[in-house]
């Protein structure tokens, strides 16, 4: 097996890990997977992951419930450096109107992970997280009730998702509008980041680590 195969399977191999423990709650494992200057962007938080860890228990803590499912990758390394894209889907449930009183439902939300990645001590680790938005939809939890959404509310959230953001601002949440989607400006410029760094360039992000 060449060398840069097997970067590609231990950068999967991350992926899958973050995933995983993420969503089991992990939180010591799920911590090894990151850079020491790793940035989570999410519709919900933009930060360093040390940050990212400590909200997401407190929505835990909270009953938020928000899961991950991961797809293929299609992974570029360069020297000491990669990009990695994900096919995922992220699963939130949530309470909101429905035509009789407040409704379970779920949100899914179908897109890519775009992350930069670079090797630390020999360990390949999640440098910055972008995830890409392509599409959402919202369902009952049981399927006889019938949703009552603010559909003014609704249509002030970017396309791609649309559903995802409005279930979070409905607990609380504050959700970044300009977040990559499947076209547009964002994922664009999104792309151009990630080749001018894969190349040696400085890393241009919007928020910066602690």
């Amino acid at each position: 097996m060449n060398e840069d195969l097997t970067d590609q399977l231990l950068i999967r191999q991350m992926v899958e890990r973050w995933a995983v423990w993420r969503d089991a709650g992990d939180w010591h494992r799920f911590a090894s997977v990151w850079h020491p200057q790793g940035v989570m962007m999410a519709t919900w938080f933009q930060g360093p992951f040390a940050d990212f860890i400590r909200v997401t228990q407190e929505g835990w803590a909270k009953g938020v419930s928000i899961l991950h499912f991961l797809g293929g990758s299609a992974i570029e390394v360069a020297g000491e450096r990669a990009i990695a894209q994900t096919k995922m889907t992220i699963s939130q449930r949530g309470m909101v109107e429905g035509e009789h009183g407040p409704v379970l439902c779920d949100v899914v939300c179908t897109g890519r992970f775009y992350d930069f990645v670079e090797k630390v001590d020999g360990q390949w680790k999640l440098l910055h997280r972008q995830p890409i938005y392509e599409k959402d939809r919202i369902d009952a939890v049981d399927p006889a009730a019938r949703l009552s959404l603010d559909q003014q509310a609704l249509a002030g959230f970017p396309e791609g998702y649309r559903h995802l953001a409005y279930i979070q601002t409905r607990i609380g949440y504050t959700v970044k509008l300009d977040m990559p989607m499947l076209k547009g400006a964002q994922v664009e410029a999104l792309y151009r980041r990630g080749a001018a760094w894969l190349a040696g360039g400085a890393l241009e992000r919007e928020v910066h680590p602690a």
